[in-house]
């Protein structure tokens, strides 16, 4: 961070509906950080100004990991552009939600703002971010600028653009070096492997060889109990949902399945699909074998960092933005090695990323724009790269990353891999997000509770396909 302005500061201020609360401003680029505090008091940024006669654009994220490195390049642009001057506001995921929501009824959302695939559909349908076509300093930036596939996530069903690609994630596996070394394996065992939902593959192999019984036996071995595990072969979300990004959707994926009938904005879902149902049965099956842990044992107390680092769990299919976040697991060495490879022949990673939307309340849409814009360029982007816990948009990013992440001895190329072999499935993008997710949730459960089979999935598939008609 350069040095104007360079200071920290207690600002205490009433928030509108809510009690007095307090947010330390790092005024470099006016970074906030995360705390709770109203709508109003954010909006207002009361306290927190630019030089006289520049003009003020407020930017919100929620990833406090993602923080240090927008806080940087923002800086560059504040240079570059002393015109306009950046108050960042970095939120917890569900306050994010919340708050971001309130504001635009109350009229009072920021500028520019990271946006999400599963929130922007609805923002659209509610008229409250804008089209960014006609904003010049991004109709000078093309598709071919961006990991193939980015921009096409943030084009709606009109054909115009409602978010800038600022990232990318894909899914790999992560373990404990150290636990490999003890059971006599190498970080090359864990590449290479394969999966089919009939009988596991040489992945499903693997996972049985690293259970453990409570009473010492693996799950490889005869007498393991499947009822009394102490170490599961896989990690478990506590929460596995309709798009099951960390969980089912590479095995769902490799097998040549597809969420809807389209790329995008599909109408029509397939969760009543024959390659859908076996690859169910043969994930939460693993329950029934003891590799992957039943319902409910690890909760949001115990993620799956968590799990691996105790060594409850070996393995942990995870997406590329909690590389930082295993990598400083005390007593932990990291590991990183691919998905194995599906029925279609390859691994396939679920590709989603994150974009930078603008306010359709905004009064400075042309400075958001040119926020925005400058965040995607090859200097920010080599900037952003550097520093990132995560992949930006573009080559130059994602280079600048790796060999960010080369530096520290970490090779996070089964993430990367994935985009540059083309070895990706996208995001479900449509309509009605909520909806599924509440409708679908109630299958993964019981089927995660052995209380229903993958063929049990049609009926809830076609109530999910109402929401459509």
């Amino acid at each position: 961070m350069n040095s104007r302005n360079h200071h920290a500061r207690t600002v205490t201020r009433t928030a509108v509906g809510s009690t007095l609360t307090r947010r330390r401003l790092l005024q470099g680029s006016a970074a906030l950080a995360a705390g709770t505090v109203g709508v109003g008091a954010l909006s207002a940024c009361g306290g927190v100004s630019g030089p006289a006669g520049s003009t003020e654009i407020d930017y919100w994220l929620w990833d406090a990991n993602q923080l240090p490195a927008y806080s940087a390049a923002i800086d560059r642009f504040m240079e570059q552009n002393p015109d306009v001057f950046v108050r960042v506001t970095q939120l917890g995921w569900d306050d994010y939600w919340t708050k971001l929501t309130a504001s635009f009824v109350a009229e009072a959302g920021p500028d520019a703002f990271a946006d999400h695939l599963a929130r922007y559909p609805e923002f659209v349908k509610l008229g409250v971010i804008a089209p960014l076509d006609g904003l010049a300093p991004l109709d000078a930036i093309s598709a071919g600028h961006f990991q193939d596939g980015l921009q096409e996530l943030w084009t709606g069903q009109d054909g115009a653009r409602y978010g800038i690609p600022k990232d990318y994630d894909t899914i790999a596996v992560m373990y404990d070096k150290a636990m490999l070394t003890e059971e006599g394996l190498t970080p090359e065992d864990l590449e290479g492997l394969d999966w089919n939902p009939e009988d596991g593959g040489t992945f499903e192999k693997m996972l049985a060889r690293l259970s453990v019984d409570a009473n010492g036996v693996h799950g490889d071995e005869e007498g393991f109990d499947p009822t009394n595990v102490a170490r599961y072969g896989m990690a478990a979300d506590a929460g596995i949902d309709y798009t099951g990004q960390t969980s089912w959707s590479p095995f769902a994926l490799s097998t040549g399945w597809t969420f809807t009938d389209a790329e995008t904005w599909g109408t029509h879902f397939n969760y009543d699909d024959e390659r859908f149902a076996a690859t169910m049965d043969w994930y939460f099956g693993l329950v029934d074998k003891g590799f992957f842990p039943p319902f409910g044992v690890f909760g949001d107390s115990s993620p799956t960092q968590t799990q691996v680092q105790s060594g409850k769990a070996a393995l942990a299919l995870t997406g590329s933005w909690m590389i930082t976040t295993f990598n400083n697991m005390e007593g932990m060495e990291l590991g990183i090695a691919p998905l194995p490879s599906g029925p279609v022949g390859t691994p396939i990673s679920m590709f989603n990323g994150l974009g930078d939307s603008i306010s359709e309340q905004s009064q400075h849409k042309e400075e958001a724009a040119r926020l925005i814009a400058f965040l995607v360029s090859d200097e920010a982007q080599q900037i952003i790269g550097e520093r990132a816990p995560f992949f930006p948009s573009t080559d130059v990013g994602t280079a600048a990353a790796i060999a960010s992440y080369a530096e520290s001895g970490l090779d996070v190329t089964p993430f990367t891999n994935r985009v540059e072999n083309g070895e990706t499935g996208l995001y479900p993008l449509v309509e009605n997000s909520a909806s599924i997710a509440s409708i679908m949730q109630t299958a993964i459960d019981q089927c995660w509770m052995r209380q229903i089979d993958g063929a049990d999935f049609a009926s809830f598939n076609e109530r999910v396909n109402a929401l459509f008609e």
